[in-house]
């Protein structure tokens, strides 16, 4: 009588003694996919000339929202902002994407008040598109400087106190305030006559004039709008060329 020869042990509890890397390989199991590997996303491509602008979106801020425009254009810099990004799904990974391509980003925290409309809130979006500033400028290989922009001298370390040891800009919601501190920040990327006050204000104010027939030609409700943004863009980068 011959003896039939016992089955091949293929399963990991039935063969402890393979190694593990062995006892996979051996076993066929349904679904089993082997070992999961995590793909990242390729960070997008930097800009060396772009400034992410991250600024409240009322009325009571257009004044400075075209200071902010105008004065980075006149410095030879290019201004973005959420305004550019379209609705739907994943907005937070487009707002990512659009900090991590821009190598600077100013972020104004001056409206910390709450609003007028119930239920009356502050704004946390600036705050947080700062906190996803700084973590692009540590984690990603790619250079990132980001300004802090206010309104009121030490309020800042009040109201995000993890800035502490970081001096805000202040413009002291004026328009050559924002023009005076935008020269600060970017003093060393312009030649001394560029950043001058008073030619900065020239191409805000020649901006500035153009702003109702923008708003005609683009049946825009409101300055913060996609087309409305870079045609301001576009307005300014002419009239810096003439001042």
């Amino acid at each position: 009588m011959t003896r039939e020869s016992s089955p091949r042990l293929t399963h990991p509890r039935l063969a402890p003694h393979l190694p593990a890397r062995q006892r996979n390989k051996r076993t066929k199991q349904p679904g089993y996919r082997g070992r999961q590997r995590t793909v990242r996303a390729k960070p997008p491509e930097r800009l060396n000339n772009a400034v992410f602008l991250n600024i409240p979106y009322d009325e009571r801020f257009s004044r400075l929202y075209l200071a902010y425009i105008s004065g980075l254009i006149h410095l030879g810099l290019d201004p973005r902002a959420t305004v550019e990004i379209s609705g739907g799904q994943n907005r937070l990974e487009k707002i990512l994407d659009l900090i991590r391509s821009c190598r600077y980003s100013i972020h104004d925290l001056s409206r910390v008040q709450l609003d007028g409309v119930r239920p009356r809130t502050p704004r946390f979006n600036m705050p947080f598109e700062l906190g996803l500033a700084v973590a692009s400028a540590k984690l990603d290989s790619a250079p990132h400087t980001w300004f802090v922009f206010e309104s009121v001298t030490r309020r800042a370390a009040k109201s995000l106190s993890d800035l502490s040891g970081t001096d805000p800009h202040i413009h002291r919601e004026t328009i050559e305030g924002v023009m005076r501190e935008i020269g600060n920040a970017f003093v060393r990327r312009s030649s001394r006559d560029r950043y001058s006050v008073t030619e900065m204000m020239k191409t805000y104010r020649a901006v500035s004039r153009r702003v109702k027939e923008i708003q005609r030609e683009t049946r825009a409700e409101s300055l913060f709008e996609a087309r409305v943004f870079r045609l301001l863009c576009t307005t300014a980068r002419a009239a810096s060329h003439t001042s």
